[in-house]
C-alpha cells in the first residue's frame, strides 16, 4: 500500500500525463546513457590496459631474447679463447721462453681483436690464483689490494663448470679500472690436474644493456630494468638513485609475481609492471609503464563518448517528446472535450482514430455525451410540459377566487335593493367570464390584459361607488406586446381589498405602463393604507397566516412570471404606511409570435 502511495505521489508531481511520460522517458534515457558511459569507459580502460600489457610483455620478452643471444655470443667467445690452447699452454705448461712469448702474443692479439670489435666489452682477461694473468692488451695489471679469494664471482667460476654471470658492480680487480660492469666468467682447466687452475672473464659494460632497454622504451616516463634471480639489480636507468637510496624498486613483488604482470596504485593511476624471465640466465627483464601515459588518449576517447552520448540523448529526447505527444494527444483531446462539457456544451465529440484503449475511452465518452443530450432534451420537454401544467393550475386558481369576490359584491348590492346595479354588474361579469373562458392562450396582447383589468375595475367601482376611482395610462407602443394573461387583475384586486377597502376617504388606483429598453414596466399604484416593513418582507409568503393579509393572488402572479420569463423578472413592492403601495411588474418585450427568452 505504501509503495503504491509513493508511486502516486511521484506521478502526482506533474500536471499532465505527457509531462509524466517525458520525465520517465528522460530518466530512463539518462540512466541508460550513464550506464553506457560507465561501461564504455571501463571497457576502454580495461582494453587499453590489456593491450598495453600484451605489448609490453612482447617487448620485454624480445629484450630478454636479445640478452640471451648476447650472453650466448659472449660464452662462445670465452669457449673460443679457453679452448684455443694458447691460454692453457701459457698458464699451465712448461715451454721454451720463445714459445711462451709467442703464445702470449697470440693471446694479446686475440684479446685486442675482441675489445676493438666490441664496444660493449670493457675488459677481457685470464687470471690464476697465483696471480699469473693477461689483461686486455697486456698493459693492465691486477689490483694488488684485492685478494682474489675474496671475489665471489672469481671463486664460483674457479670451483664450477658453468659460466658465471654477475649482477652489475664496480670492477675493482683491475688496477685503476673502476667501471660499472657485468662480469661473465668461466673456469680454465689445468690439463695436468684436470681441475680449474684459472678463470677467464669478460666485463660487459652498460652500453648494450642500455641500448636494448632504452631503444625499446614504452613512453616518456616508462622504462625497462633487469634483475637477477636473487633480486639484485643488473641494469637500471636510474642505477645511481637506487644505490644512493633515493629510489626503490618493487623487487620482492617482481620475484613473487607468477602472472607475468601486476599493477600498482601509486602516483595517480599507478604503474604497470610486466615481467619476462630468461630460462638461460634466470634474469628478469621488467617493463615499468605509467598507466596515465598508457591512458593518455583516454580523455579524448571519453570526450568522444560524451559527445556521442549527448547527441544520442538529444535524439532520444526528441523522439521521446514526439512519441509522448502522439500517445497523449487522444487524452488531451478527451480532456478538452470534458472541459467543454463542464461549460455546458454537450455538442462536442472526441475524434476516434484507432481501436486503442484511449480511443475506446473516447468512444465511450462520445456515447455518454450523446445520451446526456438525449436526456437533456427529454428533460426540457418534460419541464416545459410541467410548466404548462403549473401555469394552468395557477390560472384555474385565480378564476374561482375572482368569481367568488364578484358574486359576493352582487349579493351585497342585491341585498341593498340595487337592482339596476345588479344587472349592470352581472352583465359586466358575464362579459369578463366570456373573455376569460374563451382565451386558452398563455400569452395575450397587453391591450387585452389592460381591458380585462379595466372591466374588473368597472365592476369594483360599481360596488364601492364613491369610494374608488381608477386611471389607466399605458403607452400605445407597448399595447401590442404579448404578456401572460391574468397578471394585472389579481394585483388590482389585492390593491382594492388590502389597500383601498380600509381607507377612510376615496381611493385611487392607477395602472401605468411604458417600455424601458427590452423590458415592459407595468405599475399598479394605490393610495391606500400601505404596508409596514414586516408585511412587505412576507408579501410573497404562501403560508396560511399570510393568505389573509395578501391573498394568493400576489404569490400566484409572481410564480407564473418567473416560471414563464425567468428569475430576473417579476414583482417589486414599494409601500409607505398611510400613503399607499406601488407594485412594479417587470417583463421582457418579446413581441407577437416570438419565443420567450431563456
Amino acid at each position: 500500500m505504501s509503495e503504491y502511495k509513493n508511486r502516486f505521489t511521484v506521478l502526482s508531481l506533474f500536471k499532465s500525463v505527457r509531462s509524466t511520460m517525458l520525465f520517465l522517458f528522460s530518466l530512463l534515457i539518462v540512466m541508460t546513457m550513464v550506464i553506457f558511459l560507465l561501461i564504455s569507459v571501463n571497457y576502454t580502460k580495461r582494453t587499453v590496459l590489456e593491450n598495453s600489457t600484451d605489448y609490453t610483455y612482447r617487448l620485454v620478452r624480445q629484450v630478454n631474447r636479445d640478452i640471451d643471444s648476447y650472453i650466448n655470443y659472449m660464452e662462445n667467445i670465452s669457449s673460443m679463447v679457453i679452448q684455443g690452447g694458447d691460454v692453457q699452454k701459457y698458464l699451465f705448461m712448461e715451454m721454451p721462453k720463445e714459445d711462451k712469448e709467442e703464445a702470449y702474443n697470440r693471446i694479446i692479439t686475440q684479446f685486442n681483436t675482441v675489445v676493438e670489435t666490441r664496444e660493449d666489452i670493457s675488459n677481457i682477461a685470464v687470471v690464476t690464483p697465483e696471480r699469473n694473468y693477461i689483461i686486455n692488451d697486456g698493459k693492465d695489471t691486477l689490483n694488488e689490494n684485492v685478494d682474489l679469494q675474496d671475489v665471489e664471482w672469481y671463486e664460483k667460476a674457479l670451483e664450477g663448470e658453468k659460466s658465471i654471470l654477475t649482477f652489475s658492480h664496480v670492477q675493482h680487480v683491475i688496477r685503476n679500472n673502476y667501471k660499472w660492469v657485468v662480469t661473465l666468467s668461466k673456469g680454465i682447466k689445468n690439463p695436468a690436474t684436470g681441475k680449474n687452475g684459472g678463470v677467464f672473464f669478460i666485463d660487459l659494460n652498460y652500453k648494450l644493456l642500455k641500448d636494448l632497454c632504452e631503444n625499446n622504451s614504452l613512453a616518456t616516463n616508462s622504462y625497462l630494468f633487469i634483475m637477477d634471480e636473487s633480486g639484485r639489480i643488473i641494469y637500471h636507468p636510474k642505477q645511481q638513485l637506487l644505490y644512493n637510496g633515493l629510489m626503490e624498486e618493487r623487487t620482492d613483488e617482481v620475484l613473487g609475481c607468477s602472472s607475468g604482470y601486476f599493477v600498482t596504485q601509486e602516483d595517480g593511476d599507478g604503474k604497470l609492471y610486466t615481467i619476462s624471465v630468461s630460462e638461460k640466465t634466470g634474469w628478469r627483464v621488467v617493463g615499468v609503464a605509467d598507466i596515465s601515459e598508457l591512458m593518455r588518449n583516454r580523455k579524448d576517447t571519453e570526450y568522444i563518448y560524451m559527445l556521442t552520448a549527448a547527441v544520442l540523448l538529444c535524439i532520444a529526447m526528441i523522439l521521446a517528446t514526439f512519441f509522448a505527444t502522439a500517445i497523449t494527444r487522444p487524452i488531451k483531446e478527451l480532456k478538452e472535450s470534458m472541459k467543454e462539457v463542464e461549460k455546458g456544451n454537450f455538442h462536442t465529440d472526441v475524434p476516434i482514430r484507432s481501436d486503442s484503449e484511449i480511443d475506446s475511452l473516447g468512444n465511450s465518452f462520445n456515447l455518454m455525451t450523446a445520451r446526456i443530450r438525449q436526456l437533456m432534451q427529454q428533460n426540457i420537454y418534460e419541464q416545459e410540459e410541467k410548466r404548462k401544467s403549473e401555469m394552468k393550475a395557477l390560472r384555474s386558481q385565480i378564476n374561482p377566487h375572482f368569481l367568488y369576490n364578484t358574486l359576493d359584491s352582487i349579493i351585497w348590492m342585491a341585498e341593498g335593493g340595487k337592482n339596476k346595479e345588479v344587472v349592470r354588474m352581472t352583465s359586466a361579469l358575464a362579459k369578463l367570464l366570456r373573455q376569460s373562458i374563451s382565451n386558452d392562450n398563455e400569452r395575450i396582447p397587453l391591450e387585452k390584459e389592460i381591458n380585462y383589468a379595466g372591466s374588473y375595475l368597472t365592476i369594483q367601482k360599481m360596488r364601492y361607488k364613491d369610494k374608488l376611482e381608477y386611471e389607466i395610462e399605458v403607452e400605445e407602443e407597448i399595447k401590442k406586446e404579448e404578456v401572460i394573461n391574468l397578471i394585472l387583475q389579481p394585483l388590482v384586486e389585492n390593491a382594492i381589498y388590502h389597500g383601498i377597502k380600509y381607507k377612510g376617504s376615496k381611493g385611487l388606483i392607477r395602472i401605468v405602463g411604458y417600455g424601458e429598453g427590452d423590458r415592459i414596466i407595468l405599475k399598479i399604484i394605490d393610495n391606500g393604507i400601505g404596508m409596514d416593513e414586516e408585511t412587505l418582507e412576507r408579501i410573497f409568503d404562501k403560508s396560511k397566516e399570510s393568505e389573509g393579509k395578501n391573498g394568493v393572488g400576489v404569490y400566484n402572479v409572481q410564480t407564473r412570471i418567473r416560471l414563464y420569463y425567468g428569475a430576473e423578472y417579476g414583482l417589486r413592492f414599494e409601500s409607505v404606511p398611510e400613503e399607499g403601495t406601488t407594485v412594479t411588474i417587470t417583463i421582457p418585450r418579446i413581441g407577437a409570435g416570438n419565443e420567450v427568452p431563456g
